[in-house]
């Protein structure tokens, strides 16, 4: 009777103080409290598929197949609008869709150490390559834009090397100068013996998106590839609003169904989805791996320019995109294939030591 006496007591305590009841408190030996062994391994299995190679590579597909759209969309968009409101519209409509995410989510600020990169990715993607290629299409046509931004993984993997002061061997570099020959002389030719405007609005649009790509490559290893872009975005919002009041009011409009289409596609497609998609996928299996698949993007865009835009198609535009496929897949793989790059690292978690110490 003492006995049931005893433990009817011990219950009792146990609930009156939330707990069950139990041993004597004591070093830990199962999993945390509300959290089931199955749960805990279901929760680690889908972080393993989440950051697998194979979700990171279909990733890094959507992306490219996201961007293979944007200079048709621009060529649409410009058929209604000037070229700084075609800019300044689809930073600010992405911009919105991006603030809106952040606060349904309630996300915090980024760390300030990641202000330096995301203003990097601001200024080099949200800002200056479209601004850049929406000029440089005035005056060229997709498919000749899309051959010249064919250099654009080259140049990212060169940014990257020199971010992260990596080698290669003599065949990456090799390789690089025969692509970087190959599309200079495809300028040269189809701009009449010279290069004209648009193709230096292009080799400017290739460094800062290169730049940007870099960056935001670096930053999705260490926070969520969709929140890299949504930060940029809403970052260039003090900008882009008051740009777009100025520019919309010197360039008119004439709202046409395919200038719509385009400028929701930019804004929608290309800046905003396009971009998580692109930088998660980069956070997953590295900048180098990701820059091969966009090998492809000059290839699409070739092939909607002359399904959406009825383009006709200079013969050596797609002999040209061919042969910097070939020179930039060389660079990839010279040096072996390219290694995963590790999981994301936690946020300022410490390690646990011997008897539940931090380390």
């Amino acid at each position: 009777m003492r006995d049931n006496d005893s433990a009817t007591d011990t219950l009792g305590i146990a609930l009156r103080d939330g707990r069950p009841a139990g041993p004597p408190s004591g070093p830990a030996s199962g999993p945390a409290p509300g959290r089931s062994p199955a749960r805990t391994a279901h929760r680690a299995s889908r972080r393993s598929v989440r950051d697998s190679p194979a979700v990171g590579t279909a990733l890094a597909v959507l992306g490219v197949a996201a961007f293979s759209l944007t200079f048709p969309g621009t060529v649409w968009a410009l058929e209604g609008f000037g070229p700084w409101t075609v800019t300044a519209a689809r930073g600010v409509l992405a911009g919105l869709i991006a603030g809106g995410c952040l606060a349904a989510l309630r996300v915090p600020a980024p760390e300030r150490r990641h202000w330096p990169g995301l203003l990097t990715v601001a200024a080099g993607v949200v800002l200056g390559f479209p601004l850049l290629t929406t000029l440089a299409l005035r005056t060229s046509t997709a498919s000749h834009a899309a051959v010249v931004v064919g250099l654009l993984p080259l140049t990212t993997a060169v940014f990257a090397t020199v971010r992260t002061r990596s080698r290669h061997s003599r065949l990456f570099w090799a390789a690089a100068l025969a692509g970087a020959a190959a599309v200079c002389l495809f300028a040269l030719t189809r701009g009449g013996g010279g290069l004209g405007t648009g193709d230096a609005y292009l080799a400017a649009g290739l460094l800062v998106c290169a730049a940007g790509y870099t960056e935001g490559g670096r930053l999705a290893r260490g926070m969520p590839g969709w929140q890299v872009t949504a930060w940029a975005l809403v970052a260039c919002l003090p900008l882009t609003v008051p740009w777009l009041a100025v520019a919309s009011a010197r360039e008119p409009a004439v709202l046409t169904g395919h200038a719509v289409a385009g400028l929701l596609w930019l804004a929608v497609g290309s800046q905003f989805l396009g971009l998580v998609v692109w930088y998660r996928g980069m956070g997953v299996i590295g900048v180098a791996r990701a820059g091969q698949f966009q090998l492809a993007q000059p290839l699409l865009t070739l092939v909607w320019a002359v399904l959406l835009l009825g383009e006709e198609l200079d013969p050596a535009a797609p002999l040209t995109a061919a042969a910097v496929l070939v020179c930039i897949a060389v660079t990839q793989r010279a040096d072996g294939p390219a290694a995963a790059p590790s999981a994301r690292k936690p946020h300022a978690v410490g390690r646990r030591g011997p008897a539940g110490r931090s380390g």
